[in-house]
């Protein structure tokens, strides 16, 4: 949820929020991370033959998935903040690209920072804002940008996702759904000017932008572009999911759903 300043009670859903309201079933991939760590954990031959060393080994494995999902979360944060830092410093801003290179250099992840160095240079980002809250009153949600920059002397608007390697080497290619992602943050009315004043001015990036999705790997870089012509659709899918979220919320403030009632009186003779 977003608020229109700092402290203020929350107003909207957020981009990711709605997009989240189309369930993905996860229950394969869930059992399949458990199966994982527990045929790969050292004490899985000691604990053959007893059963109590047997559960604890399945109550850890039951939450690896969700081991593995929170790692990879602040693996994202990291490398987003040091992209952030990147055009913070290319802005001529406060930045602290130094610290951020750093934080991902203690966690083994200092490759992403190469491979996104190379990325800006090869593609010459010429950044225009960086995070950049954006709200649309419209339909009611608000979002961040993470970048806002010209490619080639064209208007961009840019989202990072921060994706594994496959076994050939190659960094895994985006989820389609960032083009919703991609389509709502192009739809934006408003975007922020200072977060603790609740300030905001008109969105000014509407002349045409390029979407991109930029997915960022520990051995390269892959650069997708939202095609034109599938926008409506998404936009109309995201429209869509809105109204769900919606939906969902006046369903919960409703009241009680079930009431329960007696049997009628017994018919006087």
């Amino acid at each position: 949820m977003y608020s229109r300043k700092i402290g203020a009670l929350p107003e909207v859903p957020s981009i990711t929020t709605v997009i989240a309201q189309e369930k993905m079933d996860l229950d394969g991939w869930i059992g399949h991370m458990a199966a994982t760590a527990v045929t790969q954990d050292e004490r899985l031959g000691d604990a053959v033959g007893n059963s109590a060393k047997l559960k604890a080994l399945a109550r850890q494995a039951s939450s690896a998935a969700t081991q593995y999902r929170d790692a990879a979360a602040a693996r994202g944060d990291r490398v987003h903040q040091y992209c952030e830092q990147i055009a913070l410093r290319a802005l001529g801003q406060s930045h602290q690209a130094a610290q951020a290179r750093e934080a991902l250099a203690e966690n083994g992840e200092e490759a992403f920072a190469g491979r996104f160095d190379e990325w800006w240079d090869q593609y010459q980002v010429v950044p225009l804002a960086a995070e950049v809250t954006v709200w649309n009153h419209s339909i009611g949600y608000a979002g961040t940008l993470d970048l806002v920059a010209t490619i080639g002397g064209r208007l961009c608007l840019i989202d990072y996702k921060t994706r594994g390697t496959d076994r050939d080497g190659h960094v895994k290619t985006l989820d389609p759904k960032v083009v919703m992602q991609l389509a709502a943050g192009a739809k934006a009315e408003e975007m922020v000017v200072d977060a603790a004043a609740g300030t905001w001015e008109p969105w000014k990036y509407s002349q045409d932008p390029m979407l991109l999705g930029v997915a960022l790997g520990q051995t390269e870089v892959q650069t997708l572009m939202a095609n034109p012509d599938v926008l409506p659709a998404y936009w109309s899918k995201f429209w869509s999911l809105r109204q769900v979220w919606g939906a969902g919320q006046r369903v919960q403030d409703a009241g009680v759903a079930l009431r329960t009632i007696g049997p009628p009186d017994a018919l006087s003779s």
